[in-house]
């Protein structure tokens, strides 16, 4: 097992993969990747254990029969300390720091020391190109036994050039967020248009799992002070920078920003302690009841649980805050209805009773509170003109949907 996104060590990735051929069988534990390391083994070794589902180059494996761990971010440091996630060998990238025998994981924290106190061996990279974090970033280097040099490209994350649809769908968003919110998004066009739509907001705080790139456009503008968190005042907490060399740094020995292992950014006691939280997070679809699947298109997967409970659930408990799922009406390419009459067997991945604020190009929903009959007509209202008709069609024929 190794980091996900830009922590994956990919000089020792490379070379597992490419000694494949004489290796015996074994399984890698995998969360999101950001590199096409993955495509290197479409053998049958390994077997493949996703965290994640499947993302960019995972997607090609999955679709070779992986096994899927479908858990919630806050759940997996517990799996992982539990062995219910088995780990023997651990590769992890690293940095020195001033303090001699201590390192800095850089770039990713999320569960990274709990990966590291399941394994048997840890072998580090070390790589002095990554930014220089601190406190849970900071690791014994007693807990690692092996050392190498890191010959790999930097495994960064650009951000997308949000799409117009996107951009509209952004300024809904920024439209239900007030001044002085904390934000959590992840990564994509959606939230880099999001980003670029609030900047004319004041005093936004970020409390987020991962940021990437426009966060730190969003920082240096002057919308983000981190001034009326409630915790953390004056402070970006994440557990992963999913950027590129502009992020990297900012990040670089900055005492604004403070690395937070998943335990503290996904736990429900931290977010709940937070003052106005809002949360954005995306899905493949949503039904007409509410039901938000986050995971699967299409028969294969193509995205996690994830984080997005947590933060959906977290924004609830956060006082003055709300939780916000914005999807573009319709597929990338205008087939197919992301607001459906149901999700038909398909992941649930956040149930409708958690279910707050949801967004599409043509407007907002807000769901909260709302019954089956009135959370339709809200959604309806906000799918694509052209599938109104069936959707409210298909909603009268479902007589479960309407008590």
């Amino acid at each position: 097992m190794w980091p996900q996104g830009p922590g994956e060590p990919v000089g020792l990735t490379a070379a597992l993969f490419a000694a494949c051929p004489g290796l015996p069988d074994f399984t890698a534990v995998v969360g999101m990747t950001t590199t096409r390391t993955l495509l290197a083994a479409q053998a049958g070794n390994p077997s493949f254990l996703c965290l994640n589902g499947a993302g960019g180059a995972q997607r090609a494996v999955a679709m070779s029969g992986s096994r899927v761990i479908p858990a919630h971010v806050s759940a997996i440091p517990g799996l992982l300390r539990q062995r219910r996630i088995p780990v023997d060998l651990a590769l992890v990238r690293v940095r020195p720091t001033p303090t001699p025998g201590v390192w800095s994981l850089g770039v990713m924290v999320d569960f990274v020391h709990e990966i590291v106190e399941a394994a048997r061996v840890v072998v580090a990279e070390i790589d002095e190109r990554m930014p220089l974090t601190r406190d849970d970033a900071l690791i014994d280097g007693a807990r690692l036994a092996h050392f190498t040099t890191a010959d790999g490209a930097q495994p960064f994350l650009p951000d997308p050039v949000p799409s117009d649809i996107d951009a509209t769908i952004a300024r809904h968003v920024a439209a239900t967020v007030p001044d002085r919110a904390t934000l959590q998004f992840g990564v994509g066009g959606l939230p880099v248009a999001v980003c670029s739509a609030l900047r004319h907001h004041r005093d936004l705080g970020l409390h987020s799992g991962v940021i990437p790139d426009a966060a730190v456009d969003l920082i240096e503008c002057g919308a983000v002070s981190n001034a009326c968190k409630g915790v953390d005042a004056g402070l970006t907490v994440t557990g992963g920078l999913f950027g590129t060399e502009r992020l990297n740094r900012f990040a670089h020995d900055n005492p604004q920003l403070v690395m937070r292992r998943a335990a503290y950014t996904h736990a429900a006691r931290t977010l709940a302690g937070i003052e106005r939280l809002f949360s954005i997070n995306s899905a493949v679809e949503i039904d007409l009841s509410g039901q938000v699947n986050s995971e699967m298109a299409g028969g294969r997967y193509v995205g996690a649980v994830g984080g997005q409970v947590d933060f959906v659930r977290g924004a609830r408990l956060s006082p003055g805050g709300r939780s916000i799922i914005a999807l573009s009406s319709m597929t990338p390419d205008g087939r197919h209805s992301k607001i459906v009459a149901s999700l038909d067997g398909r992941p649930v991945t956040t149930a409708r009773s958690d279910v707050d604020l949801v967004v599409t190009e043509y407007g907002v929903a807000d769901l909260w509170g709302l019954d089956l009959p009135a959370r339709a007509k809200a959604l309806i209202g906000i799918a694509h003109p052209d599938v109104r008709e069936n959707l409210a069609r298909d909603f009268v024929r479902r007589p479960a949907q309407q008590t």
